[in-house]
Parts: C-alpha cells; structure tokens; sequence
C-alpha cells in the first residue's frame, strides 16, 4: 500500500516542500531509500524500526520503498525519521492516512520512539506560514522557535506514539501557542557590562562613537590590555534588535543548529569570535552544500578577529565583498546562494609581532623592517573598510585598583541611540541608516565644513602624512562625534577628535 507524507528539507537558509512516499509491498524484507538521500537520512531506517517496535507498532515484514521527492535535490539531516515512520505505519493501515494530508511533519527519533529536536524550525514555519496548510508537527523542544511565527499552527510532540494517538484522535489537543513579545523582552540580557573595565577610558569613548556611527574599529595594544574584554562588550551599547532583525538573526542560527531550544528566538545582538586558524569557508560560507560562516552568524552583531595578522590571506581578503554590501554569495554550479552578513567588524593586534612596542620595562626587539611586514598583512582594500583605528596601552595600576564607579553599558547605550535617531532622521530616503555607510557623494552632502575646519582638515592631510583613504573616513567618523553631543555642523574639536583615531595612517606610528 502506498502512503504520502509532507516535510520540509533545508537548502542555505531557506526551507522548501519534500514530499515522502512509502511504498509497501509483497518481497523480501528489505528497505530502499531513494532521492538523493545523504548517510544520516539512509541510516534512519533503522531508527526508524527501533522506534516503531519500541512504542509498540508492528514493522512490516515486507518490502519498504522509500521515495524523497524532487528527487534531483540532495536531503542530509535527520529531520525525516518522524515523517518516514508516520509514512510506513499508514502505509500498513495502523495510522489514519487522511490525517496525515493536513500536517507538515519533522522530527528525529531516538531508539525508543521519542522526539528529538531538529534543526532549521524557524525557516521551515516562515515557509509553512505562506502556504496553504498551516500546521505543522515538530518535536516538543522546538516549539518556541515553530510558534515564533504567528500565522500557523504548532503542534508540539513528545514520542511517535504520542504523534499517532494525536492523529488519530487530536479532537481534544490544541496548538502551541507564544508570547512572543513577552518573550522576546524576557530574554534581552547581557552576561558583561562597560562598568566592569577598570581605565581604558579613550578606548571606551572610541567604541561608543564607533557603535554610534555604525563604523568598523581596529584595537591596537599589547597583550592583555584589555581589548578582547573592550570588545566583548560592544554588543551591550548596540541599539536593541527589533523583531524583524530578531526573526532574521534566529533564521540563521536555527539553521546551524546552534539556537537555544529554550529561548526559541534571539533576543540580544550575536557576537562571534572565530580563531585565527578558521578556513575560507568557516568564515564566509560555504561548503558542497553551501551553509552559513562566521560572518553571517554574527549578522546584526558583531564579528571580533583577534589577532588579525594572523587570518590567512585570503579569509581577510573574503571579508571585502560583505563589508561592502552587507550580505555573502556562495555560487556552485546548480544554484547560487546569498547569506545575510551586515555586521559590525571589530579587530584587535598587537603593535609589533612581539606585542612590547610601547612597554617601557620590556624593550621590543623587533626591526622596522619586521614591524613593516608585520602590518603589511593586513591590506590597504581591507583597512579602507575599518573607519577607526585606536591604541589600547595597558592599563596602570591606579586605575586597576580604582574603586570609582565606571560608567555602565545603559548609560553609554542611551548616547547611542540618540546618534542612531539623528541618524535615521538624516537619511531618510537615502537607503542608509548609519554615517559609515554614506558615500563620497553623501559625505560631500552632510559633512560640509567650515573654513577654520577646512584649515585643520588640511594640516592634517599634510603635515601627519595620511594616506587618501583617510580623507572620507575622518569626515564620517567626525559627522558622528557630532551628532552624540547633537551638533549639526562639524566643528574643529569633531574633527581633533577624529583625526586621533587613525593611528594606521600615521608615520610616527612605529
């Protein structure tokens, strides 16, 4: 007898329909998948037989045929074994096979017959919410995320047994439903505050006007003075995510499979910080079938390199593509994919391959020539897209053992987000939303200066040696300065100010 079942497999980050057939039928034993299916989806057979008999079904001595349709897709993952199952119990008349046409059906089972939690929920409840049946079965962990999406129907399961008493006789259960702003408010919080970093007050005010503008910043400093602890703590003055960049963080890390079951949404920006040995494709994405990197994972967040003369050449050069448009295409021969990756790019490194530069006790010992090579690792199409380089020295031992109470992340995120407003006020109508995304003809429109600016912008332009790429960057991250203490002009001290944070394209840097 035949049977016909409805689930969803995963392509990049969106979801799309598979329909399961299970064909039973007079032979030998045997069971044959067919469908481009990968080893976890050919294994599941004998998940599948364990669960069955375990929660008291009977396994069919006969032939199974399996079919994963459109069959010129390759399906990996787990998420069949609930719907595969279901397939052969209606397929030997033990389940009500017209229930089964209302349901779209994901699950992995466990020997036992009980539900494990998939990955990819979110994509596949925004797919199943734009199509004509609106219900869905997804194993009971991954009701949060499924029931994120208010316009269908979750019908959370904890065993295969618990899924057939329902289709056969569901009259008395109803469908998982969500608080979603509760939960969504409920969740917002940050394990680290700015208040906890002792001194470092000019790197602190540098990353509050580079969170404010929206700019990439580069730390530079010996080791341990504190940049991997300044950079862990960007997140907490980011403006808050609104739902619809929320749902779209959650999309991703669904996905991947690294979403917390009990949460069911993210809530705060995502911070990713990938070692330096990290591959091309761990980064940007990729893969035979192309998943999600680094970069896209820190998508509305942050993406910190520490040790960024230590990334391969070519991971460095991958970055440019996305810092520019926000977003990564992953091409292969049958299709091409576009990954989300608009994040705010946070690096640290050491002053000289010693990292004892500007230590007075400990003499560095490296060449000019050493310090040279050192930098020159990281090209000049990469720091043109990094708006803010600033020096981080070690901390001294007054302002470690200070009592003085810092300033929290709230008071600093408060700033921020009156920047932000001015910000979204300005270019309205212009597609941008942040002063590091204006280009050279929006810099000339809004960051129009005075003669006495004009002047000092001049000197420095000669006198300290910058290179032409500054030129821009000093003009966004001055626009910015002005407009957290809410000035509409730019003024000389905007100007100082901005001037200070480039210490890359200094000559007296070394």
């Amino acid at each position: 007898m035949l049977a016909k079942v409805f689930s969803f497999g995963l392509l990049g980050i969106d979801a799309y329909l598979i329909e399961i057939e299970v064909d039973v039928s007079r032979g030998l034993p045997a069971v044959t998948v067919v469908g481009l299916a990968d080893t976890a989806i050919r294994e599941s057979k004998e998940r599948v037989k364990s669960a069955i008999k375990n929660s008291g079904f009977e396994w069919p001595g006969e032939r199974i045929t399996i079919s994963l349709a459109p069959s010129d897709i390759k399906k990996e993952g787990a998420c069949f074994d609930l719907a595969i199952a279901l397939g052969i119990l209606s397929a030997t008349q033990q389940l009500n096979s017209e229930k089964l046409k209302d349901y779209y059906i994901l699950g992995e089972l466990s020997l036992d017959g009980s539900l494990r939690p998939t990955r990819g929920i979110l994509p596949i409840s925004i797919a199943v919410s734009k199509d004509k049946i609106k219900n869905i079965i997804v194993p009971y962990y991954n009701a949060k995320e499924s029931a994120v999406v208010s316009e269908i129907f979750v019908w959370p399961m904890k065993t295969l047994k618990e899924t057939v008493e329902f289709l056969n006789n569901g009259d008395t259960v109803r469908p998982f439903k969500l608080n979603l702003e509760g939960l969504f408010k409920q969740n917002v919080h940050y394990a680290v505050d700015f208040s906890e970093v002792k001194g470092q007050y000019v790197a602190k005010r540098a990353l509050e006007v580079a969170v404010s503008g929206g700019h990439n910043v580069l730390l530079i400093g010996p080791p341990g003075a504190g940049k991997t602890m300044l950079a862990k703590r960007i997140p907490t003055i980011l403006p808050d995510l609104t739902l619809d960049e929320a749902l779209g963080v959650t999309k991703i890390h669904s996905v991947m499979g690294i979403l917390p079951f009990k949460e069911g949404i993210m809530s705060i920006r995502p911070f990713r910080s990938p070692h330096h040995t990290s591959s091309n494709v761990a980064l940007v994405g990729g893969g035979s079938l192309p998943q999600p990197g680094e970069i896209s994972l820190a998508h509305q967040g942050v993406l910190f390199l520490d040790e960024l003369p230590e990334f391969h050449r070519d991971c460095l050069e991958a970055l440019r593509q996305p810092l520019e448009d926000g977003f990564i295409r992953v091409s292969r021969i049958k299709k091409s994919f576009v990954f989300p990756a608009s994040f705010m790019l946070v690096c640290a490194m050491n002053p000289c391959p010693c990292g004892t530069l500007w230590q007075h006790k400990n003499s560095c010992r490296c060449s000019t020539t050493q310090i040279a090579r050192y930098r020159a690792k990281i090209s000049g199409p990469l720091l043109d897209r990094i708006d803010i380089h600033i020096e981080v020295p070690a901390a001294k031992y007054q302002e470690l053992s200070s009592n003085l109470p810092a300033e929290s992340s709230a008071q600093i995120k408060e700033r921020v987000n009156k920047a932000r407003e001015i910000q979204r006020e300005r270019f309205n109508g212009e597609d941008i939303l942040s002063n590091a995304l204006m280009s050279h003809k929006q810099v000339r429109k809004f960051c129009v200066l005075g003669k006495e600016e004009s002047e000092l912008l001049k000197m420095a332009m000669t006198e300290l040696d910058f290179s032409a790429r500054a030129y821009d960057k000093i003009l966004k991250v001055s626009r910015t300065i002005a407009d957290l203490v809410g000035c509409e002009n730019i003024k000389t001290e905007h100007l100082s100010e901005a001037i200070q944070y480039r210490s890359l394209d200094r000559e007296f840097f070394v």
